[in-house]
């Protein structure tokens, strides 16, 4: 069937996100936070040593991060990132002090070694304070300092948006993830520190414990965690895709036995996503469940949970329609994530949706694989009424800026609505699993997601992007119906959007083709139903 033909124009596309932003005004800080700055782009990204001393009742830490790079290009002087109150205490490169220039995180340090092209260098930032505190975790992120119910200290960082280097000193740009890295964790001796990866090694000093932990691929900075706690082990061994994965656990210690029944989820996750999306993506670095005092985040292999052992999102249904207490949101939903997030990554934040909207997806497709078509259309369905159509879901680049919070379950219709128009869940599923091993990996922009899905599927989807990802506008198809003639057409569509949507005469399916132009055609009888999978809009005007 035909689909959708050509983009709006470059510069419709800008005005749009602009006057959807509230002609919002950016600074030269928020430039530096959100571009691959020249001080940035003459180097790639290879290794971190991240070591880092806790003081929880304190709230205070302090360490080093030494960061390996391989030279691009020639140039003098690198820009690394640490957002106050965090101090830079030395830096230094081949054991010589170096000086550097700061603007609000960025700061730029005047290299004394001359960078050959090809070469590996390595820079070492020592630093200290007390880092920003989370108000809100994990939208309004940094390190949340609590305590459990048994008085022994409850910490954990979330960073996503406001960056990594709320915490650490490193490279805060999305666009280059480090290969593998080295965390190290100096926490009170009678707390368990975790990260992601595997824990390598362990040893007391003293009144402190260091937890030695590695991962093994790379990673993007707002999934390096660190998560502090009374906590108690478990875990178990799955089959999947690649072999054996091991499932970690840590958890609270009074929490030991909820934990122990509510994690029975992992592996039904684990089966639908393999199943859906591929092999999961990191299984030489394991896959973990941590508890955290906040409500969750997908840190990469080391996916956090504050869900209260239970279904659904905090106890609440999201889609109002009872199949969103099946299973515990934090659970799918951030595990989700270790595909579209941490194996495919955005290059800017501004692409969000790449994150979101697909996990908010895997939802839908979990429940799919476990109950069922039905269930898992009603639930994504039910799911709409969480859309605000606010702005648009695609943000502002080159300044740290995301989108509309509908590149969740906007994002999810989106999708929802292409697997109906490819009429094929085979071939759908291929498409996904296809993703994840064309990108594995790597760091994205919407175009190349767009460029993929329109070449597997062999349709133009160009008009249809630009209606959902670039605009607020829920295409709205007005119809009548009138001696068995029903005529319809698109309005509050973007130029060229010709989705064809399916309908049912008398229960049995036909499709039809809108565009902006009022068509017709005849019917068999006038009982006429619109099928509610296509994201859409329906009006019946008069005769």
């Amino acid at each position: 069937m035909k689909l959708f033909t050509k983009h709006i124009g470059l510069l419709s596309l800008y005005l749009i996100q602009m006057f959807s932003a509230n002609a919002q005004m950016f600074t030269k800080v928020d430039t530096l936070r959100g571009s691959i700055t020249p001080e940035r782009a003459w180097w790639d990204l290879n290794y971190y040593d991240l070591n880092i001393k806790v003081q929880p009742d304190k709230e205070f830490i302090a360490g080093y991060n030494i960061i390996r790079y391989k030279v691009l290009e020639e140039s003098d002087v690198i820009q690394i990132d640490l957002q106050e109150p965090l101090k830079i205490e030395a830096v230094s490169q081949d054991g010589v002090a170096l000086n550097y220039t700061s603007l609000g995180p960025a700061h730029f340090i005047q290299l004394k070694k001359k960078q050959i092209p090809g070469e590996f260098n390595k820079l070492y930032v020592q630093y200290s304070g007390k880092p920003k505190k989370a108000v809100r975790a994990p939208w309004d992120g940094g390190f949340s300092w609590k305590k459990d119910a048994n008085g022994k200290y409850f910490a954990a960082t979330s960073c996503q948006g406001l960056g990594a280097s709320v915490w650490w000193p490193n490279k805060d740009h999305m666009y280059d993830e480090v290969d593998s890295m080295r965390i190290a964790i100096d926490v009170p001796k009678d707390l368990v520190a975790v990260a992601n990866g595997r824990l390598k090694d362990e040893y007391e000093y003293g009144d402190f414990k260091q937890y030695e932990w590695f991962v093994s691929n790379p990673i993007n900075n707002y999934g390096v965690n660190v998560n502090i706690g009374d906590y108690v082990y478990f875990g178990e061994k799955y089959q999947g895709e690649k072999g054996a994965l091991d499932f970690d656990y840590y958890v609270l210690r009074d929490n030991l036995d909820k934990a122990k029944e509510q994690f029975k989820q992992t592996p039904m996750m684990m089966k639908a996503f393999e199943h859906w999306f591929g092999p999961y993506p990191f299984y030489e670095d394991s896959f973990k469940l941590v508890e955290v005092p906040y409500l969750g985040m997908e840190h990469q292999s080391s996916v956090t949970y504050g869900n209260q052992y239970q279904n659904g999102y905090l106890g609440r249904d999201l889609s109002g329609t009872g199949w969103g207490l099946k299973f515990d949101f934090i659970i799918i939903h951030e595990a989700g994530h270790e595909w579209f997030a941490n194996n495919i990554t955005y290059k800017d934040i501004a692409d969000m949706w790449i994150h979101e909207g697909f996990t908010a997806y895997s939802e839908n497709l979990y429940l799919d694989y476990h109950y069922g078509k039905q269930a898992a259309s009603e639930y994504v369905i039910g799911t709409r009424n969480n859309i605000q159509n606010d702005k648009p879901i695609i943000g502002i680049y080159g300044v740290n800026q995301r989108g509309s919070g509908d590149m969740y379950y906007k994002g999810a219709n989106m999708l929802h609505t292409l697997r109906q128009l490819i009429e094929d869940d085979e071939l759908w599923r291929s498409i996904l699993r296809g993703l994840n091993k064309e990108f594995y990996h790597q760091t994205v922009t919407t175009e190349q997601i767009e460029n993929y899905l329109s070449e597997k599927t062999k349709k133009d989807l160009s008009a249809f992007f630009n209606q959902y990802l670039r605009t607020t506008m829920i295409p709205k198809l007005e119809y009548k119906v009138k001696d068995h003639t029903l005529s319809f057409r698109y309005v509050d569509i973007v130029e060229d959007f010709d989705m064809p949507i399916r309908v049912f005469v008398n229960e049995k399916e036909k499709w039809i083709f809108p565009n902006s132009e009022w068509k017709s055609e005849k019917l068999a009888s006038t009982e006429l139903v619109f099928d509610s999978n296509f994201y859409i809009e329906t009006a019946e005007v008069q005769p």
